[in-house]
C-alpha cells in the first residue's frame, strides 16, 4: 500500500500547480469571473457587453505583443488544433515547410500533409529535445515552426528565414505566447490558445495576423477553394473585426483571459512576464546541473525553454513514484510529456506561476528524492 511521504509545510510551494497547461489560474481571474454574473455571464455574445469583452482581449493583446501598424488580432472557435486545420485551408497556398522537433510541430505537418488540395508538406525533422528551424525552399508559401515545443521544453527564436521572398511564416505560440519575447514583425501569423500563459480555458484561438497574411487568407477565400465555414480564416477575419466569433464564444475563457492580461500590463506587459518566466527557469536549471540525478532533457543551453521544463531524473528516481508523493502534498502537474514514455518530470512556468514556488517545488523534490534513495 501506498503510504505518502509527508513534507514539511515551510518546504512547500505556497501553490502547488505547475501544470503545462491547463496552467494555474490566479484568485483574482476568479473573482473577476464572479464580478462578470449577471452582465456578461449567459448573455448573447452578439450584443455590447460581450462584443467589448472581445474588443478588449484583442486590444490588450496588441498592446502586449506591439503589433506593428497593419496587423490585426483575430480570433476563432476552436483551439489551436482547430487552427491547424484552418490554416491548411486558409494559409497555405501550394505547399507547406515544417520545422518539426516535437509532438505539436509534427501534428501542423500532419494536418497539410493530408490535405488533398496542396502539395506534399516538406517536413524538417529534430529528434525530441534538439530543435530544428524552417530554410529556404522553393515552391514553399508557407513556413511553419513553433516557438516553443510544449512535450519537450525546447525553444527558438521567431525570426523570418533568409531568401523565402514573399511566402508566410506561420508560428505556433501556444505555449510561448505570453511567456517568451516575440518580435512580432517576425511572423506573419503567430497563433495561440488561452490555456498556458494566459491561464484561462481552451476552446479559442487567437492569431497575430500580418497585411500580407490578411491578403493571402482574403485571396485563398476568393478563389473558389472550398472552406468548411467553420474552418474559414475569411469568416473569423470578418468577425473578429467586429469583435464576434463564428459561433458562440467560450465567455467565461474570455473573462479569465481578460484579467490575465490586465495583471500583465499592470506589471509592465512583456518586459514583466519574461523577467518572471526567465527567472523561474534559472531556478530549475540550475538546480538540476546541481545533482547528479536529474539531467536537463534540452541539452543546447540556448534552446532551453523558459516556461516549460522537462528534466530528466537517474533511473534510481522513479517518476511515477516521485509525482504520486508530490501530489499527496498537494503539488501536482509535474507529468512528462507521455508519447516521449521517459523517465522524466516538467514542469510549467508560465508568468502566474510565482518563482518563489518554483524554487520551493525544488527543495520539496530534494526532501522526497533524500528520503526515497534512503
Amino acid at each position: 500500500m501506498f503510504e505518502p511521504i509527508s513534507i514539511p509545510a515551510n518546504l512547500l510551494p505556497a501553490d502547488g500547480r505547475f501544470g503545462a497547461g491547463p496552467s494555474k489560474v490566479r484568485a483574482a481571474q476568479l473573482d473577476a469571473l464572479m464580478a462578470a454574473q449577471p452582465t456578461v455571464l449567459g448573455t448573447s455574445h452578439r450584443q455590447a457587453p460581450v462584443k467589448d469583452l472581445v474588443g478588449d482581449v484583442r486590444t490588450m493583446l496588441a498592446t502586449l505583443f506591439a503589433i506593428p501598424d497593419g496587423y490585426e488580432v483575430i480570433l476563432g472557435n476552436g483551439g489551436s488544433t482547430m487552427f491547424w486545420d484552418a490554416a491548411a485551408f486558409g494559409l497555405v497556398e501550394r505547399k507547406a515547410q515544417h520545422a518539426a522537433f516535437g509532438e505539436f510541430g509534427q501534428k501542423f505537418a500532419k494536418a497539410t500533409l493530408a490535405a488533398p488540395h496542396l502539395e506534399a508538406s516538406s517536413v524538417r525533422s529534430a529528434e525530441p529535445g534538439g530543435v530544428i528551424l524552417p530554410t529556404a525552399e522553393a515552391g514553399v508559401d508557407v513556413y511553419a515552426w513553433p516557438h516553443n515545443e510544449t512535450s519537450t521544453g525546447a525553444m527558438v527564436e521567431v525570426l523570418r528565414p533568409d531568401g523565402i521572398g514573399d511566402a508566410l511564416t506561420v508560428v505556433d505560440g501556444t505555449s510561448a505566447a505570453g511567456g517568451l519575447f516575440l518580435d512580432a514583425r517576425q511572423s506573419d501569423v503567430y497563433y495561440f490558445a488561452p490555456q498556458k500563459s494566459f491561464a484561462s480555458d481552451g476552446g479559442i484561438w487567437f492569431a497575430l495576423v500580418s497585411p500580407a497574411a490578411i491578403e493571402r487568407i482574403e485571396r485563398i477565400a476568393a478563389s473558389g477553394r472550398y472552406i468548411p465555414e467553420s474552418l474559414s480564416l475569411s469568416a473569423a477575419l470578418t468577425n473578429s473585426r467586429v469583435n464576434q466569433t463564428l459561433n458562440t464564444p467560450a465567455v467565461a475563457t474570455l473573462v479569465l483571459m481578460k484579467a490575465q492580461l490586465e495583471w500583465m500590463l499592470a506589471g509592465g506587459g512583456m518586459e514583466f512576464v519574461t523577467t518572471r518566466t526567465s527567472r523561474s527557469a534559472r531556478i530549475v536549471y540550475e538546480w538540476a546541473a546541481a545533482r547528479d540525478w536529474t539531467e536537463t532533457f534540452v541539452t543546447n543551453p540556448s534552446n532551453r525553454s523558459s516556461v516549460v521544463a522537462t528534466i530528466g531524473l537517474d533511473d534510481k528516481v522513479d517518476s511515477a513514484l516521485l509525482r504520486q508523493h508530490l501530489r499527496a502534498n498537494g503539488v501536482v502537474d509535474v507529468d512528462p510529456y507521455r508519447k516521449l514514455g521517459r523517465n522524466q518530470i516538467r514542469v510549467g512556468m508560465y508568468p502566474a506561476v510565482d518563482p518563489e514556488d518554483v524554487s520551493a517545488l525544488t527543495r520539496s523534490i530534494d526532501y522526497l528524492v533524500e528520503r526515497l534513495l534512503t
